[in-house]
Order: structure tokens, then sequence, then C-alpha cells
């Protein structure tokens, strides 16, 4: 996901914050900074999954649950239920360097991996790539959304080609038009770029990186796509993924137009537009050529349980993802290793202090889940997998409250989420932030899609009301702007890059905070008979309104 906001700077932050007429628990700030400490330090290596720093994640987080007083909640094994949920995903790499080049004008020019290219291993089951000179056609956004008459494609024969493509949505650059001005829809992911590719019949898709549109820099998208790739296992996994899936560089993208004598702001300023078609960049193709290693292996979702004491098959989840990038391509300093401090240790910290806190309290009427999930960084699979194979039935979900990158800073006197979905979850959060003295304020980047980059978005597609907070960036200490200014500074310099660290200067005051108007959010729903619907108008409404039988 993410919408972060914190500085690698040791920033002097008080731990005051407004008055808080709530009754949730303390949370102990010491006890966050420990477990994020913990969880992001070289000896979990990055929490890659299927790593063998999976087994010592679920170790900890295990064992700080059974400290408390959780029951496992996971997968049921010989009549009883274990603490993770198994996940069998199909594991891609890259075998050594791959060959890649682009033929412009019959002259050959070496790509190098992640530096004017990131080629991401393949997940159609393909074990060897052997492209060789495959024509390259621009298709504009990329979308056809025919519910907003648009198409991009217009009917091009894709079969043998590589198709380019612009990120984000056509209303990016203008803020207006037919896909929601600056707010992202899913059409503007990469992940619904690929998928649509594969639909066309391309033999692959290559995504150009613009900072502003894709919201994270190069390194991001370097760092993401370059290493050990996953996704669920599927039935026809080339239905939804071409063989070609990579990434390049604006400038490459510029010159690859100039050489086949296009203007590439040109056709950006056609391409958001009804009007476009298909260009081919004449005389220019795409060569590759490397082994892939692919195999199904399983990885897991950690899930605890308090077993409600009315409503025990009512549920309420709290979620967020154990994993991050592993061991990966070194930074300039020559660290390798992708600690994930801020994301998502901070999440999974969560989740136990929220464990804690539940445990100490009288049962609740419904039950609480604590889902701790895998390849959230991969494609929300972990996620993915649960919503797709429910250990607890989504009709009878109350609500998931998803944390992702939270702030270890002090306090702020806001919050957001991710996105702009309407739900009555929100208007729940909304009103139980006043008892914290917090107010709400919209995300102030949806144009970076981070409504659809966390794992609430697996339940919401399914019709389960779902949010995702986000730390607020009114620091009482500092205000807006230094709240910006730590946002943008980590987006730049830490996001997906090795220097995600824990850092003694953090005090995790304002994250305890927070944490505590979750406590009052989930305590609230799950001792309470109320169903929080999504609003009328939106797309996930009718979904969740068609299992309203199976709610009391």
């Amino acid at each position: 996901m993410k919408r972060m906001m914190f500085s690698a700077l040791a920033l002097a932050v008080s731990s005051a914050s407004p008055a808080a007429t709530s009754n949730a628990p303390t949370i102990d700030p010491h006890h966050l900074s420990e477990e994020v400490k913990t969880l992001s330090s070289d000896a979990f290596e990055g929490r890659g999954p299927a790593t063998p720093a999976e087994a010592k994640v679920i170790d900890y987080v295990t064992s700080q649950w059974k400290a408390v007083g959780l029951q496992p909640g996971g997968d049921v094994v010989n009549g009883k239920r274990a603490w993770t949920q198994n996940v069998p995903l199909l594991r891609s790499n890259i075998i050594g360097t791959p060959s890649l080049s682009l033929d412009m004008g019959g002259k050959r020019m070496a790509l190098k991996q992640g530096e004017q290219i990131a080629m991401r291993a393949p997940m159609d089951g393909t074990t060897t790539v052997a492209v060789a000179h495959a024509p390259l056609v621009f298709v504009g956004y990329g979308v056809k959304a025919p519910e907003r008459h648009w198409d991009d494609f217009k009917g091009a024969n894709l079969r043998g080609k590589i198709a380019v493509v612009l990120v984000n949505d056509p209303d990016f650059e203008t803020g207006k038009g037919d896909f929601g001005g600056k707010a992202m829809t899913y059409y503007g992911r990469w992940t619904y770029k690929y998928e649509e590719a594969a639909r066309q019949g391309a033999l692959g898709m290559l995504v150009i990186h613009e900072t502003a549109p894709a919201s994270y820099g190069w390194a991001t998208v370097k760092n993401s796509n370059t290493n050990t790739m996953f996704d669920i296992v599927r039935d026809h996994p080339s239905s939804v993924h071409p063989q070609i899936e990579g990434w390049i560089q604006r400038d490459l993208a510029v010159a690859m137009f100039r050489n086949a004598g296009l203007d590439f702001d040109t056709l950006k300023k056609q391409a958001q537009t009804r009007a476009f078609t298909p260009v081919v960049l004449q005389g220019e193709t795409l060569s590759a050529n490397f082994k892939v290693d692919s195999k199904v292996i399983t990885t897991h979702n950690i899930v605890g349980r308090i077993e409600g004491s009315k409503r025990p098959d009512e549920t309420v989840i709290y979620s967020a993802h154990w994993d991050h990038l592993g061991v990966g391509q070194p930074d300039a300093k020559g660290d390798r290793i992708y600690n994930g401090a801020v994301d998502n240790a901070t999440g999974t910290a969560a989740l136990i202090e929220l464990a804690r806190a539940f445990s100490h309290a009288p049962k609740p009427q419904r039950s609480i889940v604590f889902l701790n999930v895998t390849a959230e960084e991969k494609g929300l699979l972990g996620s993915e997998y649960y919503a797709s194979k429910p250990l607890y039935p989504l009709a009878t979900t109350a609500g998931v409250i998803n944390m992702d990158a939270l702030d270890p800073h002090g306090p702020s006197r806001d919050f957001t989420i991710a996105g702009s979905a309407k739900l009555g979850l929100l208007d729940n959060l909304i009103a139980d932030a006043k008892t914290h003295g917090m107010t709400y304020s919209a995300d102030p980047k949806p144009e970076a899609g981070g409504f659809f980059r966390s794992d609430h978005f697996s339940f919401a597609k399914r019709g389960v009301p779902a949010i995702s907070f986000g730390s607020g960036n009114d620091w009482i200490d500092g205000g807006v702007a230094a709240g910006k200014a730590a946002d943008d500074d980590y987006t730049a310099n830490r996001y997906h890059q090795p220097a995600d660290e824990w850092q003694a200067s953090w005090p995790f005051t304002g994250m305890a905070r927070d944490l505590q108007l979750l406590y009052t959010l989930g305590g609230n729903l799950a001792n309470s008979g109320e169903w929080p619907d999504w609003s009328k108008d939106s797309e996930f409404r009718a979904i969740r309104d068609a299992t309203s039988s199976q709610r009391k």
C-alpha cells in the first residue's frame, strides 16, 4: 500500500495529545518499539515469504499471542485449529542475469536489469523465455472500460507483440474526466494493466514509469520487480499474466518514441481521450532470453482468535501483513536486507498489542480474528487467498480493520484511510475518533491508488466492509508541514528500500494513541449487533447486500 509519513531524521515529537475520553486501554509505546525492532532486525532477513525468515516470524508472532492468551485461529488440523493458514503460491525467479535488448532502427541497445528496465519473473508458468524481435505497440493507458465507453485497444492484434503502456488513469494529468479525476480507479493500477494485456492476447506489456503518476520512484520499481515473484496458484495463469511483464524508465520510453518518429508528450495527451488508437513503434522490437525457476511453494497466514461470548459465528477482523521484500539488490551502501520496519513491522506489532489489549478485557460478544497475512508485497496474495478461502464466513464478517505502515513518531490531530470509499465502518471510525480528540482527513493522495494497494481490498471487492487505517499528517508537534515533509522523505528515501530500518529516536506515542482508536472501533463493533454497509452508490454495495439473508 502505502501512504507513509515519517522521516529518518531524529524528530523530537511531543508525546502530548488531546484529551481522550474513551475507555480504550493504554497501549505501551515501548512494547511497540521493541516488537518493530525485533521484526525488522537483520536476523529476520527482510521477512521474505517462503524463506527461512518466515519460520522466525511465525514463531515470534505466535509466541507473543500465546503469552497474552490468544487462541489459534488458522486451518483445522486433526480437529484442532492451527496458528497458521497454508497459502500455496506459485514462486518464480529469473535464473542469473536476463539478456534483454531493444532493436531501434537496426541498432541493438542492451538493457540492464534494474537500470533501464525492471523485468518481472514470468507468472504464466513459463520456464524459458526466448523472445526475439517482438514488435512494440503503444496502447495509451491500457484501459478497456465498456461502462465508460473507453477502449485503448480498438481491436488491435497484439499476438506476439509487446504492449507499451502509461501508468495510472487517463485523468491523472488533467484531474478531470471519466475516471474520477485525480483519485485512481483500479484501471490505473499496474496489476490491472497486466491482466488486460493477457486478455488482449499480448505476448507482454511494459509499463512506463513516471514518479508522479506511479506515486513512487524508480528505486521502488526496481526493488519490487526484480526479485522473486509470487502469485496464487491458478488453473489458467496465462489468462491473467502475459509472458513478459516489466517496467521501463521514462527516459528510455521517450527515446523509443523519438526513434520511431513519435513524440512522447503528444501521444500521452492523445491517450487521455477516447479517440486514442494504438500506435506501432515502427522499426523497434524487444528481445529477451532467460531461464526461469518456477515452482509451487507454501507460505502462511498467521491467525489468532478470541471467540465471541454471545455470537461466536460473527467476526471482526484486524489485519496486517508480516512480509517485506527479503534480501534483494544492494543499495548504494551495499545493504541487501529490506528490513521493512515501517512497512510493515508496525502493522504486525499493532496486531500483537491489540491482541494483548483485548485479551485483558471481558470477552467480546462477537469473535475477533487477528490476521497477519503473507505476501502482501507480492500482490496482496495472503489476503486474497484468505478472502477466496475464508476460515470464517465473509457474509458474517462485520468488518475488516487493516493496518499498513503506521507512523512511529508522535501523535497527530488527524487520521485518514486509504482511498475515498464511503462506508458505514468509516462513519463509525470518524465518530469514535472524536472521543480521542482526532478528526478525519481524506486521503491526501487518492491518485496513488492506495485503496487498491493494501490487504483490505481483497475483502472489499467481495463486499466485506473494510478499511485500511492511515496515520495522520497534522502532527501536534510541527503541524501539517512536518507531517508532509516526513511523508515525502519516507517515500523518496526509504519505502521499499533497505533504509526502512528501526530507529531509536522513534517514540511510538502516536501509534499507541492510534491503536486506542482502532481498539475502540473494533471493540464497539464486536460488542454490537451492527452490520456496517457500503454507501448506496458504492460498487461493493450490491455484492454485500446479496448475502444479507445470512446476517441476523
